[in-house]
């Protein structure tokens, strides 16, 4: 095929020197025809390969179609890849991925730090929603602002604890079960003073039948003042005349000792928390029999549940004293404050809030009372049994009239080592 124009033979061409190194500095056909322009080709460029991303633009400085320098392009290398050799702009996966090569290994240190920080704040989130459920269940209902006439507060602090015959809530079914009878009102059937402080708990049992003088105060709520008579009658009138504040006032008149906080639980929250933590493990030195309270304990170690651990610590009609009730009643609370406050019952979701819910729901408090402080109040009952504290009841010299007179020396040594923070080194005989 002829690709000159018409009429051009060879010999037009020069005898076919045209582009073939011809001496003269253009060819004799460009000479001869002017108006024809030879356009320089163009410099030739590698196709990129396919499914690849473009070659990079490159820098001139080609002469005749040879370049004057290496690009470095290399077909089996890829730009921003992806799958399949796509790059970024077609789709691509990961971006700066060079094929052939292994990606950065994984973080492990930093992933750990990430995971440790999550759990910190998953385990904070559930330890605050946790403490702000358990306090609103507090039933801070005792206001000791009503007391009048305090006596000056010492070192570390005083919890009243009070065990009261209130039926309330209880079926009766329950009543029935737990032969606590059907009485109206409520009455305290256990007192005691439980003292924290640097020299480890002191409990004080006060026995309910203890020999006391009612003093004035106000109305718990008829805000009505009433002066004291000077007469005396059994401890357990005063909550039953004027509740709560009345007994803390009769408490505080009688030892001259300042109480910091209350707490009241009633026949049925005492069950429940009991069976809630499955029971609690007592050893009972001597059988006993009580058909009033349904007890009926042969000696040994054994777990009482909720019914049996109330009729132990309500017996009284089979011993001598009044005393050995309060005796009971100080070793069981122990016991049970000694088996709930362990590691085990804390970290078990499914032990922890029913014994707190079972608590909580049932507690009595006054109202400057803290979650916190009920916490390390029921530590130091947990301290009382593990050696670090003591024990004891209220000194007793004798009885007038069937109540139980204290002894008036030993209880004022008493008040003043509570009261100074000091180990305590009276004993109740």
């Amino acid at each position: 095929m002829n690709d000159w124009p018409d009429g051009w033979t060879d010999d037009n061409r020069g005898g076919n020197r045209y582009g073939q190194g011809s001496a003269s500095e253009r060819p004799e056909s460009a000479r001869s025809m002017p108006h024809v322009q030879r356009r320089p080709a163009p410099p030739q460029q590698r196709p990129a390969p396919p499914r690849q991303r473009p070659v990079p633009q490159q820098p001139s400085g080609y002469d005749d179609g040879n370049p004057q320098y290496d690009s470095g392009y290399n077909t089996g290398q890829v730009y921003g890849g992806g799958h399949g050799g796509r790059g970024a702009g077609h789709g691509g996966g990961d971006r700066g991925y060079v094929q052939g090569r292994p990606g950065p290994a994984p973080d492990w240190r930093r992933r750990i730090k990430i995971g440790a920080l999550v759990l910190v704040v998953a385990l904070l989130g559930v330890s605050v929603g946790t403490y702000f459920w358990a306090d609103s269940k507090l039933n801070r209902a005792v206001d000791l602002s009503k007391v009048i006439e305090r006596p000056e507060a010492g070192k570390g602090t005083n919890y009243l604890i009070v065990g009261s015959d209130s039926r309330e809530g209880m079926t009766s079914e329950d009543k029935k079960r737990l032969h606590t009878g059907s009485a109206d009102g409520k009455r305290t059937d256990s007192m005691m003073i439980l003292h924290t402080g640097d020299n480890g708990p002191t409990l004080v049992s006060l026995p309910r039948d203890s020999n006391v003088e009612i003093p004035s105060f106000v109305g718990s709520e008829s805000g009505k003042k009433y002066p004291g008579t000077g007469k005396t009658t059994k401890l357990n009138a005063a909550y039953a005349s004027d509740g709560p504040e009345l007994l803390v006032r009769t408490v505080e008149f009688n030892t001259g000792l300042h109480i910091d906080h209350y707490v009241e639980i009633g026949f049925g929250g005492f069950a429940k928390i009991v069976d809630a933590i499955g029971g609690v493990e007592l050893d009972i030195p001597k059988a006993f029999k009580d058909k009033y309270s349904g007890a009926d304990f042969q000696a040994g170690k054994q777990t009482l549940n909720g019914q049996e651990a109330l009729a132990f610590v309500r017996t009284r009609h089979a011993f001598t004293s009044d005393l050995d009730r309060t005796k009971n009643q100080q070793k069981f609370l122990a016991a049970l404050a000694s088996q709930t406050a362990t590691f085990s019952t804390i970290i078990n979701p499914f032990k922890l809030y029913p014994t707190m819910g079972a608590g909580l729901d049932t507690l009595i408090v006054d109202k400057d009372m803290s979650l916190w402080s009920l916490g390390k109040m029921f530590f130091a009952m947990k301290g009382v049994t593990g050696g670090d504290g003591t024990s004891m009841n209220m000194p007793i010299s004798g009885s007038v009239g069937g109540n139980l007179v204290w002894d008036k020396a030993k209880v004022k040594q008493l008040v003043e080592q509570l009261k100074n923070d000091e180990k305590v080194t009276v004993t109740e005989n």
